[in-house]
């Protein structure tokens, strides 16, 4: 009994134990997603003057898979003036790491020269409006003209050093010849009817092999299902006329070629021609 229970109280530590080590891996994963692979923004150097806001987007896209298409500027200033700014500009979507360059006009000056700015709150919001994310980033306006006025890094020069490479499919060709090699020399022939080394031979056969008789037939009608083929027609062509509704025996056709008329009916794909034998 007492072996059965400390069994049973070793299984139950483990349990927990396996409980805990799952929790602090997941807590740790979130840790370091949280720390290290945060969406992040990067103010860069505008070729538009004053007038021209750049800025670099990091973002994990296999974690975050959208495509970001918006930035928007907005000043919070409630104790200077003017008290509110709000710049946006649109873009088409991009789904990796990427940078802009947006030449916001003369808002962007109103912005950054706005009384009591270093002190006031500057966010940059990054949207991907089809898809319902967006990533904000808060800083004071002294922060903020502080980037400005460091950043060395152009849009272009950021996107030439950051964008995605994809490696190129490879596919491998079957190398195949459609050239048979040339059979070994032989002596051997085929007996063939083709064969002129073996014509006579076959041509004598022929001449000797019994020929079916020939016979008259009383009546040749068609069944329902033409399908308009011009098989019969073409083989019997005194007796059959194929028309565009279906085929028809000819008036007063001529009945004495049993063995045409036969061909004419095994032909028929749809086996509708019918004859009977005169006695």
């Amino acid at each position: 009994m007492s072996l059965q229970i400390l069994s049973l109280g070793v299984a139950g530590l483990m349990a927990v134990g396996l409980v805990i080590g799952i929790g602090l891996l997941s807590l740790t994963s979130g840790g370091l997603h949280f720390l290290f692979a945060r969406p992040g923004l990067e103010i860069l150097k505008s070729k538009h003057g004053a007038n021209g806001f750049a800025f670099a987007f990091r973002f994990n896209s296999s974690r975050e898979p959208a495509k970001f298409d918006v930035v928007r500027l907005r000043l919070f200033n409630p104790f200077g003036s003017p008290e509110q700014v709000d710049l946006t500009r649109s873009f088409q979507g991009i789904d990796h790491t990427f940078a802009q360059d947006f030449d916001m006009g003369i808002k962007l000056d109103e912005l950054i020269n706005a009384k009591g700015f270093d002190d006031a709150m500057v966010e940059v919001e990054v949207n991907a409006s089809k898809d319902g994310v967006s990533q904000y980033f808060r800083m004071k306006g002294k922060d903020l003209k502080k980037q400005i006025d460091g950043a060395t890094q152009t849009a272009d020069q950021y996107n030439e050093e950051n964008s995605p490479s994809y490696k190129k499919p490879v596919f491998h060709q079957t190398q195949r010849s459609f050239i048979a090699d040339p059979l070994p020399a032989s002596a051997n022939a085929l007996k063939i009817a083709s064969n002129p080394e073996f014509a006579g031979e076959f041509a004598a056969g022929a001449s000797d092999a019994p020929k079916e008789e020939n016979f008259a037939l009383s009546k040749v009608w068609i069944e329902d299902g033409c399908i308009v083929c011009d098989a019969c027609e073409t083989i019997s062509p005194d007796v059959f006329e194929v028309k565009d509704g279906g085929c028809i025996v000819r008036p007063g056709a001529p009945l004495e070629n049993g063995l045409n008329i036969q061909e004419a009916a095994e032909a028929c794909p749809v086996e509708i021609i019918k004859f009977t034998k005169a006695n």
